[in-house]
């Protein structure tokens, strides 16, 4: 570990690399809910091999998509984009893998696969924005013996869910570097390698699998010793590959002892490695046991002092549903998948884990594990004796449905503890069984009193006390930090001065500097228990501390920015947070079981680490470590997952303490307000037999424990050693039995029944034995002689209750009064009836407490029941059938090391008894002394509740629980902002313990908001908790004040609460705060804490209502609302009829009303829309809720002021009669001005190929000044003065793409645009209403939005219309005149005819609806009860379409404000599908002061692209809006380049001096103007992008669309010409490429006669179009040289200024429509050599971007893959573009990349010349050297004369292949085979002759 000091920059770099915070997988919600992944698979480079046709698969949750296939080419361009929808838990979803895999389309075989990737989803959705954009995927192959890499893959993916904004996909303009945008950790290279886990064994598994058979054995006692029912293994997962261990069957501690070796790439960005335990079945699907994570970026790091994944060994601990096997399936089964979090321990797993980089892949994936390894890790193994105390202070708030039993607690750590597990020794572990007691009001509790249970739990576990030490220490550093910061932010959001937020800054850097610099726990001293990651750990840490120190020291030094040192702790604390992670954390967590009638109700899990103790000091320990903390219980799965669950099974307050047995007197020590109290326990049970109470035939053991199961004499209890008893047993009677039925109770209906019989069926009926008994049976007295209880009255007499199943009289029949079974209708055989008499009471002293009251008590302490498994009570009753009675002796221990656990029962043979059977004490902490105190519950208001009644309100009242005590509120009708203003008092609470430690950890009050029903049950509203302040001294003069708390239901804020609470503690002598005044029986929140009034002044601009959906299935027509503050009522006058005029004839109202003085407290606004009806009826149709009120506050003013607020809009000049006739209510158009005219009415309008100038608004006679004077006095100001001509066309290169091109920063396609200077727009990436500065549009009137019914979840959305208006508030002064009105000056509230143009533009990332992956999309445009459908322009087989379209539509304004914009999918047969829509609210953008009508281009223009089209000059605008704002009119000079605006002089060569000039400009007036408007904050020239919604998928986008909108209001004359915005056509070229010559190919083949050769030809074609052309066959090339003279020609559309080709064809046969797709004019060039009975073989290859390409050699010499651009980017080439050379000619050189590098296989000799369709006509010509074979002519190439097909030439075969080459060898053949023959005629001859020379013959 290095102690060098660092750089600054360095300290600056890794402070940023780690203060990135990554995604928290935990505090991810387990809610499904919609998700939606796309991805865009833009192209591939470098891939494996030659000649290949690339296709891209992507893979994710079982669905998979792919590419279109990409044809002989290593570098395919694929731009396609795919999406994933997913209905699943934000914890499930972001563990899936998505895997891209690319394969080679042209090999069927099993090695297609080129190379993949995969990665974790939750690497996309933690990256910015949820995307990851432009990256470079490294392709490998999993096979270890397949190194290197495969190719790169270029995508962008995106994961949104609801409410996130899905980026768009926008392509690197510029050349993407691989190396910089790869995705992979920087500067780390991407390796093979090996994750080894070696898997030791496994301990405290759960029964997975029934235990008949083993009974059966046991009974017969046969077959082998008992087994355990569960046969293990375990699998191992990573990046979508996995691999298991061996099973081992029947064992609950298997021994694997095996290595897994699991092949990966590293890095790799997949983040987490699964383990999970499965059980194996014969017969069924394997069972899943639990499941584990670990974390890659917990047991790693990156970075230069990086180190690889490493873990343990270590144990790694399961959670999941409870160990209890039951036949029944398992309905939390799924917790065990890895789904949410576990609720009970299953077991752990001895394991570790480490990488090898570059290891070879074992022959074996799975082997076992050497005897080094095992010896190796015993010392990891060693336990040590650990205790665990929790003792139990109160449990309350217990829900009704739990408390039909008796409820206990059981604390457990691991297996020990727990009381159901037969495995473990029993310990005393859980509370004695208690009845719950209602409180009086709402809920139940346990009563407990001064006896407190107290819980041990002794357990053994490796020691790892050093791992969570560091942990705690971390936790308590960053605690401090957090809270210094908070104070920070307080005082600089409270607007503190900024010497004191700075001095309290310092002081945060000083004390995280001091935090910082406190050393961790070091290791030394640990080696047998830290393994290798915690020295990594360590060091990590230490680093990171050291870094912080160094950062904080230099800002604390350089800081000047109060926020911006806030950014930067906060970063610190990201990285602190980062730190404070354990993964080797193998103690248990902490379970806390309630369990009612011995079944598991509720649980709460606690780390150890929270409430560990620790000998080195406070800040070691735990957080909760000896603290009494109130926990939420929780319901098995997702019944209830926090505070806000709609049902909680109740609260407990405990404090745990956990530490080594050794050191567990610090627990007993910190007792000081209790001493500990243990007793033996046992119950004596009786039956009642022939009414005798015995012990005989009981089926329980006479004393046994409190479950009857274990039998626990008195005379078998021994005391253990050191321990003695202190006296003889005694009867203990249960504490919940000293309360009565109506304990806690203010109201009480007494009852009893007259009982009536006969002898015989149809006998009369009389009066029985037995006249007056309960409803169990049991005699009463007669009810007049029932007394009513002390402190209680009748509040009436007694009646027969016929509010039941009875008939007239009251009367309900049975055959037997014992039998239980009444009925209502009487039967002949009935011979038993009784009817219910009733009567109510009442508490005289509410005050009364619970323990107030207590029953008689049997005295012999015995309880009764009528089963031994029903609920116990004080008061024998006729039914009760069974009794039992607690016995207690007191144990006293003889040494403070006296163990608490032990067996008090003796140890027999002849008991046999075994581990289960041993008894364990009762423990109790004892306090001596009882405290009084007194609550008060300030409750003041709440608002912003959800609404729970039809009616659109909720009728809420609070219920106030704090320990076993609990109180209501008033209810209040009809309302979502309740003001309750009541004090509620908790007199005389006891409070057991300490004063002073009970004020310095109070338990939290608990408040629950009910909706109150009379007919059904109260719905849960919301929920919050509140600290309270304690007071135990007199003279402390706090004052609790109103603080407003969130109010949380199923997760999430349903409202907010007003209160405040405050507890006194009651001594002698002292006198309580006087009681707070009353409003009726009810006390209110006194003066001092609730609010200051104030006169306040509420105006109200009530504009008028939007889209009011009908009521009652009749339509709002004349609505009215009610404006409801402070108790104060406004009522607007009425609307006559909506459908009309929506604005309300007089919008102005006035409310004076007391208002709270600090804005805190300041009441909602709440708003009631009426609908008046026929005969009086006035229903509510509509309700909405203003709770912040901050943002309408203003300062009053005694006249009125020069600028009005809110602004209207800009006062709009009348036209004159002049000019009134040109003014029409149309457009007009090029047709209009020779005579016709065009009808009235909404189109789409056909973009003409010359549009007409724009008809400006002022008179023609000044356009005619400027056009004689002004050009002669500023002809500087133009480039070309004398070609000037108004009516000039534009250029043919330049249109209006050119200018969206320009603007977005794509300058490739619009060169010449930008050359000229022309203006660009602003193009947003979102909303206009979205942008900052315009504020939604809203300065004029907001927008509210209107609900109705019931809510019925809180991110349920139920609106039904919408009110538009505005609010000021301010401040009345008293005495002084009430000063002027905030609103004047307003607009007319009557309706205005408006031409609308829509201008949509195109369409981007659009959800796909076809089978193929692909959509249809076309427009339709809604305005009112106007709808254009642009269905016949729909655009085939595309998701980013070009729509290019106009449509223009008239409408009333605000009747129809809503513009509606809908992408549609067309379908042939079936119904078009609905892609998304957008609606925009016109009548905002009409009203606003920004001017969002028409957008302000950048310059004036009378001609041109960019002439000007609004209705209005910007002289008659600039006019305007100084008549609006009561500014002087502007003063022109004579030149009129000069003003005088606003006191200010502007000059228009001031402006301008940066713009290039051009004949399009208009008179310098108006262009001064306009640039004095661009710098009022207008809506400039703009597209806007705007997302599309589904009401399937609501929250998501389906994509996006770039348009604008233009609103003309026809009162002020025609406005110019619309814009042509159709899209570009692509023109027709022709690519002519000649192919003259080849040389250095490789010669592929041999001979017969061995020499290396190869028949040379050339084949070319244009990417995309694979319209493949080819050469002759060159031959017997012997030299790699080859001849042809061979013309291509490829025919092609191509858009010039975008430099794309387009490609229209059918994808299939069977496809209706063609398919277009632009890419790249890619020319691919192929070497290849001819075979007449095998496959032709590929020699090498050439790929040229036709706009980018590498320049030629001018010789063959010079020609070398120097040329082309290397892969990396590391070498710069020069390149051309054959669009502007036309023609080029030379050599290239030809590539084959089949071994992963490039080889050069040859040269070729092209020339490329590129015509238009024009040029092509003219200069025509053939392909190859067919006719017409000119421009130029090409002759038949001079080849060699070996060149020739020796097939089809048999004598030139002889001629240039055998004589050639063998001629020699033929010659002195034939030579040889002359003398043979002369040498055998010579011996054939020579014995004749010589016979005729001897004898002469």
């Amino acid at each position: 570990m290095s102690s060098q000091p660092m750089q600054a920059s360095d300290i600056k770099e890794r402070i940023a690399q780690r203060k990135v915070p990554r995604l928290d997988r935990t505090k991810l919600s387990q809610k499904t809910q919609d998700f939606q992944l796309r991805v865009k698979v833009w192209e591939a480079r470098q891939l494996a091999g030659g000649n290949i046709n690339p296709v891209c698969k992507v893979s994710c949750i079982g669905s998979a998509q792919t590419t279109r296939v990409k044809h002989a080419t290593s570098k395919p361009y694929f731009d396609e984009v795919f999406f994933f929808n997913f209905h699943l838990a934000p914890t499930e979803l972001m563990d899936e893998v998505l895997l891209f895999q690319v394969f080679d389309s042209r090999v069927l075989r099993s090695d297609a696969l080129i190379g993949s990737f995969s990665l974790d989803l939750g690497v996309i959705y933690g990256s910015e924005e949820h995307a990851i954009q432009n990256k470079w995927l490294l392709l490998t192959q999993e096979d270890m013996n397949k190194t290197g890499i495969k190719g790169y893959l270029q995508i962008s993916a995106s994961l949104v869910g609801p409410g996130d904004e899905a980026p768009v996909f926008m392509k690197a303009e510029e050349e993407s570097d691989i190396e910089t945008n790869l995705l992979q950790p920087p500067g780390m290279a991407v390796q093979k390698g090996v994750f080894r886990f070696k898997i030791f064994h496994a301990e405290d598994l759960p029964q997975m699998d029934s235990s008949f058979m083993e009974g059966m054995k046991k009974v017969f006692r046969v077959g082998e010793e008992q087994k355990e029912l569960v046969d293990p293994y375990l699998i191992v997962s990573y990046a979508g590959k996995s691999m298991e261990t061996d099973i081992k069957y029947r064992n609950d501690h298997p021994e694997w002892n095996q290595e897994i070796n699991l092949p990966i790439s590293f890095p790799s960005m997949c983040e987490r490695i699964k383990l999970q335990l499965r059980d194996w079945d014969r017969l069924s699907s394997d069972d899943f046991i639990g499941t584990a994570f670990l974390e890659l970026n917990d047991i790693s790091s990156r970075g230069d002092a990086g180190f690889l994944p490493t873990f343990g060994p270590c144990f790694v601990n399961y959670y999941g549903s409870t160990r209890e096997f039951s036949d029944v399936r398992d309905q939390y089964e799924w917790m065990n998948t890895g789904k949410g979090k576990g609720m009970a321990y299953r077991g752990r797993v001895l394991l570790s884990v480490d990488t090898a980089i570059g290891s070879v892949l074992p022959d074996q994936p799975v082997t076992s594990i050497g005897t080094e390894d095992l010896v190796r890790v015993q010392k990891y193994l060693r336990r040590r004796k650990y205790r665990l105390y929790a003792s139990f202070m109160e449990a309350s708030m217990i829900n009704e449905t739990e408390t039909q039993a008796s409820i206990e607690f059981e604390v457990s750590i691991g297996n020990f503890g727990n009381k159901l597990e037969s495995n473990v020794t029993p310990q005393p572990s859980s509370t004695q069984p208690t009845n719950a007691v209602y409180d009086g009001l709402h809920y139940y509790f346990l009563p407990w009193l001064s006896n407190k249970p107290l819980i041990v739990v002794d357990s053994d576990w490796e020691d790892i006390s050093f791992r969570l030490e560091s942990l705690n220490l971390l936790f308590s550093k960053i605690q401090r930090i957090e809270k210094h910061l908070k104070t920070v932010k307080t005082s600089l959001k409270s607007g503190a001065p900024a010497t004191e937020v700075a001095a309290q800054l310092i002081a945060t850097i000083d004390h995280l500097v001091k935090d910082c610099k406190k050393p961790l726990p070091s290791l030394v001293g640990q080696s047998g228990k830290a393994n290798e990651l915690d020295h990594r750990l360590y060091e990590q840490r230490a680093n990171c501390l050291r870094e912080v120190i160094d950062a904080a020291t230099k800002l604390r030094e350089n800081a000047t920015d109060i926020e911006d040192a806030i950014e930067e702790i906060d970063g610190y604390l990201t990285m602190l947070n980062e730190l404070a992670v354990e993964p080797q954390n193998s103690l248990p967590d902490i379970v806390l079981w309630m369990l009612s009638g011995g079944k598991r109700v509720a649980y709460r899990r606690i780390p150890v680490y929270e409430v560990m103790y620790s000998s080195k000091g406070k800040d070691a320990c735990g957080r909760y470590c000896g603290i009494v903390k109130t926990f939420f219980l929780k319901y098995p799965g997702n019944r209830g997952k926090s505070i806000g669950a709609e049902r909680i099974p109740g609260t407990v307050r405990v404090g745990l303490w956990f530490g080594l047995e050794l050191e567990s007197d610090n627990f007993r020590k910190n007792l000081k307000d209790a001493h500990m109290a243990i007793f033996a326990e046992t119950y004596e049970n009786q039956m009642n037999i022939m009414g005798q109470w015995t012990s005989k035939g009981v089926p329980r053991p006479k004393f046994s424990d409190a479950s009857g199961k274990l039998p626990l004499p008195k005379e078998k209890f021994t005391c253990p050693e050191l321990w003695s008893w202190d006296e003889d047993w005694f009867v203990s009677v249960e504490s919940s039995l000293l309360y009565d039925v109506d304990a806690g109770m203010t109201n009480f209906l007494e009852d009893c029944y007259e009982m009536q019989c006969r002898r015989l069926p149809g006998t009369p009926w009389e009066v029985a034995t037995v006249t007056y008994t309960t409803v169990r049976g049991d005699p009463l007295p007669k009810k007049e002689d029932i007394e009513c209880p002390f402190n209680w009255k009748w509040d009436d007499e007694w009646t027969v209750d016929i509010n039941r199943g009875v008939d007239e009289e009251g009367f309900e029949y049975s055959l037997e009064a014992t039998t239980g079974k009444w009925s209502s209708l009487e039967k002949p055989y009935h011979l038993c009836r009784r009817v219910r008499w009733i009567r109510p009471r009442s508490v005289i002293n509410k005050g009364r407490k619970v323990s107030d009251v207590a029953p008689t008590v049997d005295p012999e302490g015995w309880e009764y029941a009528t089963f031994f498994t029903s609920r116990f009570h004080a008061k024998e009753n006729k039914t009760d059938m069974v009794r039992r009675r607690r016995w207690h002796r007191r144990m006293v221990a003889r040494s403070p090391r006296a163990s608490v656990n032990f067996s008090l029962l003796q140890k027999t043979d002849s008991d046999a008894m075994d581990a289960a059977g041993m008894s364990s004490p009762r423990l109790f902490l004892t306090h001596d002394k009882v405290y009084k105190f007194q609550m008060r519950a300030y409750m003041y208001q709440a608002r912003d509740l959800m609404a729970s009644d039809s009616d659109s309100f909720s009728d809420p009242y609070a219920y106030v629980s704090f320990l076993h005590r609990s109180g209501k509120t008033e209810v209040v009708q009809h309302s979502l902002c309740p003001t309750w203003d009541q004090t509620i008092i908790f007199e005389e609470m006891e409070i057991h313990g300490d004063p002073a430690l009970f004020a310095a950890n109070p338990p939290d009050v608990i408040v629950e908001i009910f909706d109150s029903d009379k007919f059904n049950n109260d719905e849960l509203l919301g929920r919050c908790q509140i600290k309270p302040m304690i007071k135990i001294d007199t003279r402390d003069q706090r004052v609790p004040r109103l603080a407003w708390h969130t109010v949380y239901r199923s997760g999430q804020t349903s409202g907010e609460l007003l209160a405040s609470f405050e507890l006194f503690l009651i001594e002698e002598n002292t006198d309580l705060p006087y009681a707070p005044p009353m409003r009726g029986n009810l006390y209110i929140v006194p003066k001092g804490i609730r609010p200051v009034l104030q006169k306040t002044g509420v105006e109200i601009l009530c504009w008028g209502v939007r889209n009011m959906k009908k009521y009652m299935q009749m339509s709002v027509l004349s609505p009215n609302i009610e404006f409801e503050i402070g108790g104060k009522v406004v009522e607007s006058s009425m609307i006559q009829d909506v459908s009309y005029n929506p604005n309300f004839p007089q919008p102005v109202l006035f409310l004076e009303v007391d208002l709270p003085r600090e804005e805190l407290y300041t009441p909602p606004i709440n708003i009631k829309v009426r609908d008046n009806r026929a005969f009086g009826r006035k229903p509510i149709v509509g309700v909405a809720v203003v709770k912040h009120l901050a943002g309408y506050r203003c300062v009053a003013t005694s006249e009125v002021t020069q600028k009005p607020s809110p602004t209207p809009p800009p006062a709009l000049p009348k036209p004159s009669q002049a000019d009134g006739k040109k003014r029409k209510s149309a457009v007009m158009f090029q047709e209009e001005e020779k005579g016709d005219k065009v009808e009235d009415g909404d189109t789409i309008i056909p973009m003409p190929e010359d549009g007409p100038d724009p008809q400006p608004a002022e008179k023609k006679r000044k356009k005619t000044r400027f056009s004689m004077a002004v050009l002669k006095n500023r002809k500087w100001m133009f480039k070309k003065e004398k070609s000037f001509d108004p009516e000039s066309l534009v250029d043919d290169e330049i249109d209006w793409w050119s200018k969206y091109y320009a603007s977005k920063g794509e300058n490739t396609k619009c060169h010449t645009y930008l050359e000229k200077g022309y203006d660009k727009l602003k193009i947003y990436r979102t909303e206009l209403e979205e942008v900052q500065e315009f504020n939604e549009f809203q300065d004029f009137c907001e927008t509210f939005m209107l609900s109705r019914g019931k809510k019925k979840d809180v991110g349920a959305s139920n609106n039904v219309g919408e009110f538009k208006g505005l609010f000021k508030i301010y401040p009345l002064p008293s005495g002084a005149p009430t000063p002027a009105r905030q609103f004047h000056h307003l607009p007319s509230s009557e309706t205005i005819e408006c031409l609308i143009r829509v201008y949509v533009i195109r369409a981007l990332d659009l959800a796909p609806k076809d089978k193929n992956g692909l959509s249809d999309p076309y427009l339709k445009v809604s305005l009112g009860s106007t709808l254009l459908n642009d269905s016949d322009n729909y655009k085939p087989n595309t998701l980013n379409p070009f729509f290019g379209r106009v449509f223009e539509l008239k409408t009333n304004l605000p009747s129809n404000k809503d513009l509606t914009i809908t992408v549609m999918d067309k379908d042939l047969l079936s119904r078009d599908d609905l892609i998304g829509s957008t609606t925009i609210d016109l009548e905002n953008r009409y009203l606003t002061k920004f001017r969002a009508t028409c957008g302000l281009p950048a310059t004036y223009c009378l001609t041109g692209i960019n002439r000007w089209r609004d209705s209005l000059t910007p002289k008659m605008i600039l006019d305007a809006y100084c008549e609006a704002k009561n500014i002087a009119n502007p003063v022109y000079n004579e030149d009129a380049c000069t003003m005088i605006f606003n006191g200010v002089h502007h000059d228009l060569i001031t402006y301008e001096k940066d713009l290039i000039h051009h004949e399009h400009l208009g008179p310098p007036e108006q262009r001064l103007c306009l640039h004095i408007l661009h710098k009022l904050n207008l809506v400039p020239e703009h597209i806007e992008t705007r997302r599309l919604f589904t009401p399937l998928m609501p929250g998501i986008d389906q994509g996006r669309i770039e348009m604008w909108v233009d609103i003309f209001p026809l009162n002020l004359g025609t406005p110019g010409s619309p814009v042509d915005v159709s899209p570009r056509v692509p023109r027709k070229f022709e690519l002519r490429c000649i192919i003259w010559n080849t040389k250095d190919v490789i010669l592929d083949e041999t001979s017969i006669t061995g020499e290396r050769m190869s028949d040379i030809y050339v084949k070319g074609w244009l990417a995309g179009l694979d319209e493949k052309q080819e050469t002759d066959v060159h031959y017997r090339s012997l030299n790699g040289t080859g001849n042809f003279n061979w013309r291509f020609v490829f025919e092609f559309d191509y858009i010039p200024p975008e430099q794309v080709m387009v490609i229209s064809r059918k994808e299939h046969l069977w496809s209706l429509d063609k398919t277009e797709i632009r890419v790249p004019p890619t020319l691919i060039i192929q070497i290849w050599d001819n075979d007449k009975f095998s496959p032709d073989d590929f020699l090498g290859t050439l790929e040229l971007n036709l706009n980018h390409m590498p320049a030629s050699a001018k010789k063959s010499k010079k020609c070398s893959l120097k040329q082309l651009p290397d892969p990396l980017g590391e070498r710069e080439v020069p390149m051309v573009s054959l669009f502007e050379q036309k023609r080029v000619r030379g050599w290239w050189p030809c590539m084959n990349e089949e071994t992963g590098e490039r080889e050069l296989t040859g040269k070729v000799e092209m020339e490329l010349e590129i015509l238009d369709e024009e040029e092509a006509r003219e200069k025509p010509t053939a392909p190859a050297r067919d006719e017409p074979n000119q421009h130029p002519t090409l002759e038949p190439p001079v080849r060699p004369e070996t060149s020739f097909q020796w097939i089809s030439s048999p004598w030139m075969s002889m001629r240039y292949i055998i004589w050639f080459n063998f001629k020699y060898y033929i010659i002195y053949g034939l030579l040889l085979i002359l003398l043979i023959l002369f040498v055998i005629l010579f011996v054939y001859n020579v014995p004749g002759v010589t016979v005729q020379k001897v004898f002469g013959v």
